[in-house]
């Protein structure tokens, strides 16, 4: 009977949810749903040190604003507390420390690991000479074959030990990776890892095997960064005489620059994406773009849709730019898929206090245009409100101050008589000021585009008037008047 697949996504809580990290999310996702699977979640924190404060809490919140659901792990509820479901509980490392400790007895027992008392002064007194001998840094073996007298006696004495696992001294270990192929490494290039730490925490190396092997998870899909780690990993599914599960490493995501996608050069983090506005859907369509692409091309996908055409022999090997235009293009697509409604609710969240028949008449105009759903705030500034100028600002690079105030007054008394104030009608009237005056447009448009906004950039003055209204537009444009004395 075949095996039923299932995935998993183990993040650290060491800070936010990277984009790389939700990139392999939704690839174990999609691959584990294609496949009529299961995918898990769970949170690997071992590592105490580099541990964030709530930074799992963050993580779990992002991948459910974006959409994903597993079928196991832990969950936030309304009142912002972790929940765990699943049959696999607990799925927090850091409470299956006696999990691991057992395991690694067995493994003691069997001879496939052993006590390691050297000191920090010794392994870093080694690893110095190797690197003076220019030789990969690696365990002497020092310890492996102790007695069990020898190792009782230390036990006794209370020395600090660590569990090394015991690397076969001879053999290939060899494996197929779904994207990148066959691979072999010789033992000889395989350190004997530490398994279990001086403070009696695994490491990632043994916990990640054995939450593996007995969450059930069938493969392991990751970035390329642990790919040196297979070779340890396969090591010690052999040790425990486990079934070794498929693997795949995903290219790394890269700066336009070829260089690691990081923070140094630009929002990262899944967290501010969102805060920033952009869509759950198309953050999903463009990250799964990243080093992989359907057959005929096709760049629009729901997520539904993602799970029906997801192939993972068809990602790259080589990384994947990370291009911030393109990811606005589908941001910008997505917000022109959304309803009016959908959109204002959208929109209300990023400027409560704002009068909603004013964010109304902003989205009738500007809903094309818009990119993210937190630029609603700009464009309000630009529209409602008004920035503070000087008189010279009013005055177009090729008019002059005599000029810019008959292209004010003229402007004034043309949208005085105005009864219907639509921007049709606005903007007719704005042209009839130049055509009818021997103005230019630099002598009204300009000037009446500063007099709303303030600004250099603004929406077009006869949708800043019509969204404003009458009275407030003709205002600002007798302030601008009177500044100009």
């Amino acid at each position: 009977m075949k095996k039923a697949i299932k995935t998993r996504f183990a993040p650290s809580p060491t800070g936010y949810l990277h984009i790389g990290s939700l990139r392999t999310a939704l690839y174990n996702y999609l691959f584990a749903k294609q496949n009529k699977g299961k995918f898990i979640l769970r949170i690997e924190d071992t590592d105490q040190e580099r541990y964030v404060e709530s930074s799992e809490k963050k993580l779990i919140q992002a991948l459910q604003k974006i959409g994903l659901k597993w079928n196991g792990g832990p969950s936030i509820d309304k009142s912002l507390n972790i929940k765990e479901k699943g049959q696999n509980k607990p799925y927090f490392q850091s409470k299956r420390l006696e999990i691991y400790k057992k395991h690694a007895q067995k493994l003691i027992k069997s001879g496939g690991a052993y006590y390691c008392f050297c000191s920090k002064e010794r392994l870093e007194k080694l690893r110095q000479e190797q690197q003076a001998k220019k030789q990969p840094p690696k365990y002497d073996g020092l310890c492996r074959n102790l007695t069990e007298a020898e190792i009782k006696q230390r036990i006794n004495d209370k020395k600090p030990y660590v569990i090394r696992l015991k690397v076969p001294e001879k053999g290939i270990v060899k494996f197929n990776d779904l994207i990148r192929g066959d691979i072999s490494i010789n033992v000889s290039e395989i350190d004997d890892q530490v398994l279990i730490k001086s403070d009696g925490f695994p490491t990632y190396h043994l916990a990640v095997v054995i939450d593996d092997h007995l969450m059930g998870i069938t493969h392991i899909i990751r970035g390329e960064e642990w790919l040196p780690s297979t070779p340890k990993h396969i090591l010690l599914y052999q040790a425990f005489g486990w079934e070794i599960p498929i693997f795949a490493h995903l290219p790394l995501l890269l700066n336009p620059d070829k260089s690691k996608l990081s923070k140094r050069q630009g929002d990262v983090s899944v967290e501010d994406f969102l805060d920033k506005g952009y869509l759950p859907e198309a953050l999903i369509n463009y990250v799964a773009l990243l080093g992989w692409h359907p057959q005929d091309d096709r760049e629009a996908f729901s997520l539904n849709g993602l799970i029906k055409k997801f192939d993972l022999t068809r990602v790259q090997k080589s990384g994947a730019i990370f291009d911030i235009e393109k990811l606005n293009w589908f941001n910008s697509h997505y917000i022109k898929q959304k309803s009016d409604k959908e959109l204002f609710k959208l929109c209300l969240k990023h400027c409560p206090d704002l009068d909603p028949k004013i964010l109304e008449k902003i989205l009738k105009n500007e809903k094309e245009r818009l990119g993210t759903i937190a630029q609603i705030a700009d464009l309000v500034k630009s529209t409602v409100e008004i920035a503070e100028y000087s008189e010279n600002f009013l005055i177009f690079k090729r008019s002059d101050k005599e000029t810019t105030v008959k292209g004010l007054k003229i402007s004034l008394e043309k949208l005085s008589g105005l009864k219907k104030w639509n921007r049709e009608a606005i903007k007719s009237n704005l042209e009839k000021a130049v055509s009818e005056n021997q103005l230019t447009n630099g002598d009204v448009f300009w000037p009446v585009r500063v007099a709303l906004s303030g600004l250099e950039k603004s929406p077009p003055p006869e949708e800043i008037m019509e969204i404003i209204g009458k009275d407030e537009s003709l205002d600002r444009i007798k302030k601008a008047i009177e500044k100009l004395g």
